[in-house]
């Protein structure tokens, strides 16, 4: 199985856990009657149930080497910590944490600063994903960091369950050593990836523009068997990815902070 085929995998087995499997159709429908999720911005006082939903008691597949589980997910001074842990936990031997938000959200500006997990055959995870189980294609817009390599971080997108778009981009410093501010700005037409205010990738080719509303994710989880994208799993002592904010910025509304990049491109 190829690295994109396994991510696809892994994203479509989580929806599907979430929810129940459901035939995705072929014909795409107008955004616009697909999102209903509003601009926002996130600083984590407290985990609002109503607006996120926290993964727990399963995992995505055989190259998932952990169980998302709702205990590995905390606020601490304003900070969502997503934490990896050893400690059996369902058909795993080690827990993971997710969050996903209950709405969809459309053309905009997604921002999030964020301090990613250490540890090689770790990934830490920003993305927005809707998939079969939400009765739509797989469509996504991902940032990627990698443990066995902090010092970069994968941007890539899937549009109808078709990847294949990553790009690497250095991340000065390193990812795990301090925030860093990610964003992408989607628009029908156009598709920009930003790291610290600075535009890394450019995509206007329709065909690798995904079309339809999605969902926004955070997550770090594991893998025994990727090894060739993610890096041999070697597991030595409890880590977390942390993130500071993040935000929604539809198209045409204010931004929603002073640092945003929004504000920058308005």
């Amino acid at each position: 199985m190829t690295t994109t085929l396994a991510h696809a995998l892994k994203l479509c087995l989580s929806s599907l856990a979430l929810s129940g499997a459901v035939l995705a159709p072929l014909a795409a429908t107008a955004q616009e009657d697909q999102a209903n999720g509003t601009s926002f911005v996130e600083n984590f006082d407290r985990i609002n149930n109503g607006f996120w939903y926290v993964s727990d008691g399963w995992n995505n597949g055989p190259h998932q080497n952990c169980t998302w589980s709702k205990k590995q997910v905390d606020v601490k001074d304003g900070i969502l910590e997503l934490h990896f842990a050893e400690g059996k936990t369902g058909e795993r031997n080690y827990a993971c944490g997710e969050i996903q938000t209950t709405k969809r959200y459309g053309y905009g500006t997604y921002e999030a600063r964020i301090k990613t997990a250490t540890g090689s055959g770790l990934n830490s995870a920003f993305f927005s994903y809707i998939g079969p189980t939400d009765k739509k294609p797989h469509d996504e817009i991902d940032f990627e960091t990698l443990g066995k390599n902090p010092n970069q971080v994968q941007v890539n997108q899937y549009i109808g369950g078709k990847g294949g778009n990553e790009k690497l981009v250095p991340v000065a410093g390193g990812a795990n050593q301090g925030f860093n501010d990610y964003a992408f700005v989607w628009e029908k037409d156009r598709l920009r990836y930003y790291l610290n205010g600075k535009l890394v990738q450019e995509v206007t080719d329709p065909s690798k523009i995904p079309s339809h509303a999605q969902k926004i994710f955070l997550s770090l989880w594991g893998t025994d068997t990727l090894s060739d994208w993610m890096g041999k799993f070697a597991y030595t002592e409890p880590t977390m990815m942390q993130i500071d904010r993040i935000a929604f910025t539809a198209m045409g509304d204010k931004c929603q902070f002073a640092e945003s990049i929004a504000c920058a491109l308005n």
